[in-house]
């Protein structure tokens, strides 16, 4: 992996990421694929929307149908018809969301699968060789994502073992690499001294790029905003920063403006399922009764395949009759719209105008603000 930057003002930037299956224009937004696919979108789709990387789980991959099925079967890319390049995340944030099936030592993370209760013991090691043979062009180190809010001591404790498994992912993917990065991720919660202490010693194993993992779980937006003006500038500037499962645009301008370069979330398409959908004046939820009668598209300045050929009426009509229909439209526009965003956020930081993109859209979206549905 390659990591070029092409345009800085001030901490903001834009950048390339040059990998075996393609570039990646930075800031970018990855949708996620947990299952190996982008709920209600195909490949193709994600593809000429304009999105060149995105997300699968390394946890809900392993459990089914498995990693060594999809390497046998010529790896995660060919097994979902996606040729750009995938980053998979580790499992770790899947340890923090199952708590409750799972039991943490220093040797990893014994659990009981969600599906069938089977049981499952995941190591660092483990975790890279899962990864290895998906074919991911981005691979995360197995970490701990503490909850929030949690003691200092505990966190402390918690950054110790996260150290570790992160020198153990290192040692193991040296080895068994083929043309493939691995990043390491900043723990520490809400504690700046602690993701100080985290970044050091993350630096010195020296990963391909480092991302701020632990936020966007229930902390005030402050002390998310508190870690990134903090932390962030002191990243290594010559590798990519990723901040992990944050996607509200809000957050996004505020990272983006701190130096981060990647982002993933399931919000725009979790809330299209839901009927709530993002347009350059504001989020609209398409149950509302207003719009029963409503022949205008959903966004005038959206030049979507939804928008271009389908009014808010139907649309509503087809979100109170539960139509798979619904899903897929409102999806299409949801990414599209992430995708015009983060167009427009790279060419205002190349014209030296993302300080005018800010004042423009945070009263937009701030207006509107919506919840990680």
């Amino acid at each position: 992996m390659n990591f070029k930057i092409i345009k800085k003002d001030g901490l903001t930037r834009i950048s390339i990421i040059e990998t075996e299956k393609g570039s990646i224009q930075t800031p970018c937004f990855m949708p996620v694929g947990t299952n190996g696919t982008v709920k209600a979108m195909t490949p193709e789709e994600i593809s000429t929307i304009g999105y060149e990387i995105i997300l699968s789980n390394t946890y809900h991959l392993y459990l089914r149908p498995g990693h060594e099925i999809i390497k046998k079967l010529g790896g995660l890319h060919k097994f979902i018809n996606w040729h750009k390049p995938i980053l998979t995340d580790s499992g770790g944030f899947q340890i923090y969301s199952l708590a409750s099936l799972r039991k943490i030592s220093k040797e990893g993370v014994e659990f009981r699968s969600h599906i069938d209760g089977s049981t499952h013991f995941l190591t660092p090691e483990k975790a890279i060789e899962i990864q290895l043979a998906l074919g991911s062009d981005i691979i995360m180190v197995l970490d701990e994502c503490v909850p929030y809010p949690s003691d200092k001591e505990y966190v402390a404790k918690s950054l110790l073992l996260t150290t570790d498994w992160a020198n153990r992912c290192k040692e193991y993917f040296e080895k068994e690499k083929n043309n493939q990065a691995l990043f390491g991720i900043i723990q520490g919660g809400t504690y700046t001294d602690l993701r100080y202490e985290a970044l050091s010693q993350l630096v010195k194993i020296d990963f391909d790029g480092y991302a701020l993992g632990g936020l966007s779980v229930g902390e005030p937006k402050e002390e998310m905003y508190k870690i990134l003006k903090e932390i962030s500038p002191y990243m290594p500037v010559e590798k990519p920063r990723y901040l992990m499962g944050v996607g509200d645009l809000i957050d996004v301008i505020h990272a983006v403006e701190y130096g981060i370069d990647m982002f993933d979330c399931v919000m725009p398409t979790r809330n299209a399922r839901n009927g709530t959908l993002f347009t350059s004046r504001g989020r609209i939820s398409i149950k509302r009764s207003e719009y029963k009668d409503d022949s205008s598209p959903l966004d005038p300045e959206c030049n979507c395949y939804t928008c271009k050929n389908y009014t808010k009426a139907y649309l509503r009509h087809l979100y109170m009759c539960r139509e798979i229909l619904s899903m897929r439209l409102n999806t299409i526009h949801n990414l599209y719209f992430y995708a015009e965003f983060f167009k427009k956020m790279r060419e205002a930081i190349e014209e030296n105008s993302f300080t005018e993109f800010k004042v423009r859209w945070l009263p937009i979206l701030e207006k509107n603000a919506c919840s990680q549905e």
